[in-house]
């Protein structure tokens, strides 16, 4: 499990390489965000990632590392490799937005497509790993990614120490796993609340059945929230902290596209959709508004089409 320890160190580790994002409190939200987006690579994937990469012993970092990903995660991969001056390889879905693939490769990664689910990407990733003896860094379950995805939380806490309510979009489960850990070793008394798409009810389903559930397809405009199930290490930390969480709420495409539109035309901020769904959310009255309320911006890795068409 993920201690307070743990996460402790992460945040440690993290210095001056993940920075410590912006919360800003929006009027014609009536709430804060967490700008994540003002991460190096665009989104939170960087805390995970570097901690996990930071973690590996140095003969399997050296021989290279390699992850399988929608975008974000894998931007974050090849950037903390290229800290670490070692080889990075990101399998992608063959849908993956330009934008993401580009990002990888900016940062040294080499992309390989294979197919459209996550399933596909991870059993072409696992592949290439037993083939080139390369480490595989995961998205969201193992310890060491859900430890350092918890240090957003650590930042919330220091940053509104009255906050009552955080907000976070849900794809694998690392991030909100993170968060809930990262509240109870700041000993905040904060709940949270996940966003998914409508087309991908993985956590949904999974915490009303006590377990985690796999779906047979999962489809949205939120690239990064449509994995086919919640990681077993993310599941279990949120088990643990049940009582933190006050429930999923699903959102619409349609009110998600209108989250990114709202959030550049107001707040002039280049979020993605899968950033953009915790806003969703709170414009559908899902979840509350209030100045204590901390909607988590987790990338703003956009293509500037979906924005350009709003202007």
């Amino acid at each position: 499990m993920v201690t307070a320890r743990d996460i402790q160190e992460a945040a440690a580790g993290l210095r001056g390489v993940a920075r410590r994002t912006p919360l800003v409190f929006v009027p014609e939200l009536g709430a804060h965000l967490k700008l994540e987006n003002e991460q190096p690579v665009g989104a939170f994937k960087i805390r995970g990632a570097y901690n996990a990469i930071r973690k590996l012993a140095d003969p399997a970092r050296q021989r290279g590392v390699i992850t399988y990903s929608s975008g974000n995660h894998g931007q974050a991969v090849a950037y903390a490799a290229k800290q670490f001056g070692v080889r990075a390889v990101v399998t992608m879905p063959e849908t993956a937005p330009a934008v993401k693939v580009e990002g990888v490769k900016q940062w040294g990664g080499e992309v390989v497509f294979a197919g459209r689910t996550s399933e596909d990407r991870r059993i072409k990733a696992e592949a290439i790993a037993a083939q080139d003896g390369l480490a595989i860094v995961p998205p969201f379950d193992h310890p060491d990614i859900v430890a350092g995805q918890a240090t957003v939380a650590l930042e919330i806490v220091e940053q509104l120490p009255e906050v009552e309510t955080v907000v976070v979009p849900v794809g694998g489960g690392g991030l909100i796993s993170g968060i809930v850990s990262g509240l109870a070793a700041a000993k905040s008394k904060a709940v949270v609340w996940g966003v998914e798409p409508a087309g991908a009810p993985k956590l949904h389903h999974s915490l009303a059945a006590g377990a985690p559930v796999r779906l047979e397809r999962t489809a949205s405009i939120a690239d990064g929230l449509i994995t086919l199930t919640v990681g077993a290490i993310p599941f279990a930390e949120l088990a643990r902290e049940r009582k933190r969480i006050r429930g999923v709420v699903l959102v619409e495409d349609d009110s998600i596209r209108a989250a990114v539109q709202f959030l550049w035309r107001t707040c002039r901020l280049a979020i993605e959709p899968s950033g953009a769904a915790t806003t969703a959310a709170l414009l559908a009255g899902a979840v509350p508004r209030s100045s204590t309320t901390v909607l988590v911006v987790s990338g703003g890795n956009v293509d500037r089409s979906l924005l350009e068409a709003q202007d």
